[in-house]
Formats: structure tokens, C-alpha cells, sequence
């Protein structure tokens, strides 16, 4: 069952669901979470502009509020006496409504005469407030984030110190004391148009909730996802957090926490912003991250948003679960349709099982069946083909058999036919030579008598030849075989051959491989089959002509052999020619040239050695002739005499 085609094709259409409902999962899934996460971070960058503006419009608040306050005629007045009776309710009232956490007034050297927070006596000093000191030594007003430490926040309200501690219990950034970061403002008090004093006042950030509780509230709406809210909201001092929504696993404000260092390095350290996904407190977010600076421009804190990944991870797991589910539906659906369509695929490829068995047994008019309209039709119509075309190699077989048999019947016939004639013709023959010569050796013969029996010798000599040829085609040497190296048979056969191809001037090149096998051949047969085949390649070039005869080793095992191949740079052979070469008498030179017996002969020589001799040629580009012989002869089984070198 496993190996049929229905089940192939069957558990092709599920595999290749289940491979594109994987690639529409993974990639699909990714791409939809990669999308998501993308437009996170596009808006947790907006995010984190609006939460930007919102704590400057906190600082903004603060600066308007002491703009409001020191422009009044009574607060002005106050300055320029020093006393802090004097100052005006209005101004206590105006604090508290804007949840101002400290206010002060002082004189043009920073002396403090009045503290909303700390009426006590020791406000008689010289203000360490950075706010106080930039106004008093710049005469311009200032707003912006300012960090307080321990004795200055005491100074101002002993109150704060104990709420700027309390933020840092988890990791105090100086032991035993506490610095607060808070945001406020300084304006200059002016009285018939001179500065007679300083408005200051601030908000501290270390436990406020207002800002981080605003910016959820306007930029995430407080949207609670799973329990939890998806977005919050962190001002760090440094890197610890002392205002934040982030909640710890039992439900309360993350006070005293640590930025993670990636992050802190990052942004306070380098100074640039971080948006990518961080781990807040134990779980990931998709955060915004940028420096807060104090009013010098040194990198006080960090203001932070973020949104939780669990959301986004969540769409991106439905989405799995919702490819995943089509995926399934579409298996099953592949399943009941590749049944149904293999069950009409396979019966017409049936007919054409069942014909191909009979084929095999011999019935070359097999029933294919109805021919379908579809592809199958397609194939049983070249089944059709190939059926006619065995038919027609059949029958092309069956001719060629009968060719080759009504050859080798002529040949045997022309072989006994020239043997016979050849016996009864070279008696006389030699008579008629052996008396020529004899009447060429008389010294009262005319010239031209002389010249004309030397024709009759020479052409009697032509025909001596011919009859030769007719001898050695009709007639089977037997051969002697002897255990040799085949390149030293050809490398005596060129050597037999150099003279005539330096006198024709002809270059006569050998590439022998040193690798061939010890072979068992009649070297004089074979030797005159290499030397036939050199002359033929003499006969077909000019001067100025190469030849080069190469050996190889054609591979081992039963039907390894050698390969000599003998290639010419000669004009070539006409296609119509090369089915003709090995036939006996027929030749391509001109009358008088050639017998046509050569080729025959060299041809029955390399059979009866079970090799073979094959060509290859195109008119103009030389002819290459190639004889291979087996490693073994072909009767086998005996024993190789010694190697003749």
C-alpha cells in the first residue's frame, strides 16, 4: 500500500498542506507579531513624547503659578520689608491649590525670609537651593527639574526628606541619607522697578503619583489587560525608580527599583533614548526610555513608558492558532480530495499497468482503455506512441538482422569467391611477372620496349597485390596470441612509420597512458591494423598535417578495455561514407589507389580479438578512428604467457 501511487499522491497533497500551512504559520505568524511589535514601537515613541509633554506642562504649571504669584503688588511688598507676616494668605492658598510641595521667599542675596512648609526660626539663611542660587546669580528666572538633597529637602519641609527616603528603601543611592528629584520654578520679585527678592517653589517627584497616574490616564487609558495594566509610566532618579505605575507582584508601587543596566547604560550613560523591549521588574515590556536633565544639563533621571508584551504575544498566538486551524481544515479537505481524484487518476493509469505487462510478455497490441481528456489522456497517447515505436523497432531489428545476415552470407560468398579466383589467378600471374622481368634483363631491347615492359611488370605487380588482399580477406589467420603492453606495440608501430611521416612531413604525435593493463593480442595482426590506419591518415592529409594516436584505459571490471584512438587533422569523411568504410572494395581513393580491402581486413582482425573499431568524422575536420579491445580475451579462462615488450 505504502508504495502505490494513491498513497503517494494522497500523502503528497497532505504534506504539501502541511508545508504551506507551516510556512503560513511561521511566516505569516511572524510577520503579523513582527507588524505588531513594529506599530508598538512607532506608538510607544508617541507615548513617550506625550508623557515628555506632560511632565513639561507639570514644570510649565509651576513656572506660570510663581510668574502669577510675584507679579502681585502685596507680595512685592513683603520682599522688599522682609517679613514674612507680611506675605499675603493668597499665596499659601495658591501653593495648595496647585499641589505645590515647597515654597519659598527670599531677599536678592538668598536669604530666606518666609517657607510655606518650615516657619521654624532657621529660615534667617543663605538658600542652598539651586533654584534660589540660579535666579540670585543670574537675575533671570528659572523652571525646570532640580535634585535636592537630604539637608536641603529638610530645609524646606522635614516632611519630604521622610517621603524622599521612603522611595529608596530598596536600595538607598547614599546610605543613612537621601537626595529627592523634583521639578519647580524661581522668578525674580520686582518693586518700583527694581529685584527685591526671590518666589521659589516645587513639587517633589519621589512618591508623587500625579504625573506617572496622568500619563496612564491620558496616553493609555488606563487599560487593563489579563489584571494588569497594559501601559505605565516611571520617573527614575538616576536609575532608581521614585515615581511609577509599574506594580510588583504583590500589587504595590515599585518604589526603590532598578533600571535594568542595558538600559541605564544606554540612556544615562550615553545620553540616547531606548526604545526596545526590556525587562520591567519580572516581566517584558515594549519600552521608551529618555534622559531628564537638570536645569544645569546634567542627566538627573530617566522618564520611562512602556506597554506589555503579553498583549502583543498573545495576538501573535491566536494568529498561530488561527493558521493552524485552516491548516487543519485544509488537510482534511486534501484528504477527501485526493481520494477522490486518485481514484479517477488511477484508472486509466490501471489499463496502462495491464498493458505494460503484456507489452513485457510479448503482446505489442495491448488495451489501454478509453482515452481520457485530461493529462492521463495525454499519457496513454504517448503509451500509444512508444507501443508503435517498439512495433517499429521491432520490425527495424528484424530488417537490420536480415541485413546483417544476407552481408555475412555475401561476404562468406565473396571471401570464397575471392579465394578461389585468387588461387587460380596467381599462378599465371607470377608467370607473367617472373618471364617480364626475365625479358627486362636482355640488353638488345629498343627504349620503348623496355618502357613498356616495365609498365606490364609494374601493373602485374598492382594486380600481385590486389591478389594478396584478396588472400588475406578471404582467409582467417589464426591468431598467436602474446601477453603485451599495448603502448609499446604502438610505440613500435610509429616507429616503423616515422620515416614516411617525416619524408610526407607529416607530424606523427603518441599520448600513451601509463596506467593500461598487460593485454593478450597477436602483435603482427594487430601491428598491421595500427599501420594500416597510420597510412590512411597519410593518405588522407597534406604536408603540414598531424597525426596523434593516444591510448586510455576504458574502465575495469568485465567490460573494461583499452581505447587507441588515431585522430587526423585530414578533410574529413562524408557522412554518406561512414556506414560504408568497413565494407569489403569499397574505398574512397582514386582508381588505382586502393583495393577497399584494408579497413575489411583491419576490422575482421580486431573482432576475432572481441574488440571493435569505431569513427567519428565531419567533412574538413579530420576523422578519428578507435579501436578497443577487452582487458580479457574472449574465449577466457587461460593463463597470460609472457609479457612481450
Amino acid at each position: 500500500m505504502f508504495h502505490s501511487i494513491r498513497f503517494k499522491l494522497i500523502a503528497s497533497l497532505i504534506a504539501v498542506s502541511l508545508l504551506v500551512g507551516l510556512i503560513s504559520i511561521l511566516v505569516g505568524g511572524n510577520r503579523l507579531y513582527q507588524s505588531v511589535l513594529d506599530e508598538a514601537h512607532n506608538r510607544i515613541r508617541q507615548d513617550l513624547n506625550v508623557a515628555r509633554v506632560i511632565y513639561d506642562d507639570r514644570v510649565d504649571t509651576i513656572r506660570m503659578a510663581m510668574e502669577t504669584i510675584a507679579s502681585t503688588t502685596t507680595l512685592s511688598q513683603a520682599a522688599m520689608v522682609a517679613d514674612p507676616s507680611s506675605v499675603p494668605p493668597s499665596v499659601n492658598a495658591l501653593a495648595n491649590r496647585i499641589h505645590l510641595d515647597f515654597l519659598g521667599i527670599t531677599d536678592m542675596a538668598g536669604q530666606v525670609f518666609f517657607r510655606a512648609g518650615n516657619p521654624a526660626p532657621e529660615n534667617r539663611v543663605i538658600s542652598e537651593n539651586p533654584l534660589v542660587r540660579w535666579v540670585v546669580e543670574r537675575n533671570q528666572p528659572i523652571a525646570g527639574t532640580v535634585v535636592l538633597s537630604d539637608a536641603q529637602l529638610r530645609a524646606e519641609d522635614p516632611e519630604l526628606a521622610v517621603q524622599a527616603r521612603s522611595t529608596m528603601h530598596a536600595s538607598p543611592l547614599v546610605p543613612g541619607s537621601s537626595d529627592g528629584l523634583t521639578i519647580g520654578a524661581a522668578v525674580p520679585i520686582v518693586a518700583d522697578g527694581r529685584r527685591v527678592g526671590v518666589l521659589y517653589g516645587g513639587c517633589l517627584l519621589n512618591g508623587d503619583t500625579a504625573i506617572v497616574d496622568k500619563i496612564g490616564e491620558t496616553v493609555f487609558k488606563n487599560e487593563i489587560y489579563k489584571g494588569r495594566h497594559v501601559g505605565t509610566a516611571t520617573i527614575f532618579h538616576n536609575d532608581l525608580r521614585v515615581a511609577t505605575s509599574v506594580k510588583d507582584a504583590a500589587g504595590n508601587r515599585a518604589l526603590g527599583t532598578h533600571a535594568s543596566p542595558e538600559v541605564a547604560r544606554r540612556v544615562l550613560g550615553e545620553g540616547k533614548r531606548w526604545t526596545d523591549r526590556a525587562m520591567v521588574l519580572a516581566d517584558w515590556y515594549i519600552t521608551a526610555y529618555e534622559p531628564l536633565a537638570d536645569i544645569a544639563g546634567n542627566r538627573a533621571g530617566m522618564l520611562y513608558v512602556g506597554v506589555l508584551e503579553n498583549k502583543y504575544a498573545d495576538i501573535r498566538n491566536k494568529a498561530i492558532a488561527m493558521f493552524a486551524g485552516i491548516t487543519l481544515a485544509g488537510v482534511l479537505f486534501a484528504i477527501v480530495l485526493s481520494w477522490l481524484l486518485t481514484g479517477r487518476i488511477m484508472r486509466p493509469v490501471s489499463y496502462l499497468i495491464r498493458a505494460s505487462a503484456e507489452i513485457s510478455s510479448g503482446n505489442l497490441h495491448p488495451n489501454i482503455g478509453p482515452i481520457s481528456s485530461d493529462d492521463i489522456g495525454q499519457l496513454q497517447k504517448k503509451f500509444m506512441v512508444m507501443v508503435e515505436a517498439l512495433q517499429e523497432r521491432e520490425r527495424m531489428q528484424r530488417k537490420e538482422s536480415e541485413t546483417r545476415l544476407i552481408q555475412s552470407e555475401k561476404q562468406a560468398s565473396v571471401g570464397k569467391l575471392a579465394a578461389g579466383v585468387a588461387h587460380e589467378i596467381n599462378n599465371p600471374l607470377t608467370a607473367v611477372l617472373t618471364f617480364t622481368h626475365l625479358i627486362l634483363r636482355r640488353t638488345d631491347l629498343p627504349e620503348d620496349v623496355r618502357d613498356d615492359l616495365a609498365v606490364v611488370a609494374a601493373q602485374t605487380e598492382r594486380v600481385r597485390g590486389i591478389v594478396k588482399s584478396l588472400l588475406d580477406f578471404s582467409r582467417q589467420t589464426e591468431l598467436t596470441p602474446t601477453a603485451m603492453d599495448v603502448n609499446v606495440l604502438v610505440e613500435d608501430s610509429i616507429r616503423l612509420m616515422e620515416n614516411q611521416a617525416l619524408i610526407k612531413g607529416i607530424d606523427l604525435v603518441f599520448k600513451p597512458d601509463p596506467t593500461l593493463p598487460i593485454l593478450v593480442l597477436d602483435r603482427n595482426q594487430c601491428q598491421s591494423v595500427l599501420i594500416n590506419m597510420i597510412l590512411n591518415a597519410f593518405d588522407a592529409m597534406a604536408a603540414g598535417g598531424r597525426i596523434e594516436i593516444t591510448t586510455r584505459n576504458a574502465g575495469e571490471g568485465p567490460k573494461g578495455g583499452v581505447e587507441i584512438s588515431i585522430a587526423d587533422t585530414g578533410s574529413g569523411i562524408l557522412p554518406d561514407h561512414l556506414d560504408k568504410l568497413f565494407d569489403p572494395f569499397f574505398t574512397t581513393k582514386p582508381v588505382g589507389k586502393g583495393t577497399g580491402l584494408g579497413l575489411a581486413v583491419s576490422a575482421g582482425i580486431i573482432q576475432r580479438h572481441g574488440g571493435v573499431i569505431t569513427v567519428k568524422s565531419k567533412p574538413g575536420s579530420g576523422a578519428t578512428f578507435t579501436i578497443w579491445l577487452p582487458h580479457r580475451p574472449q574465449d577466457g579462462g587461460q593463463e597470460l604467457p609472457e609479457v612481450q615488450s
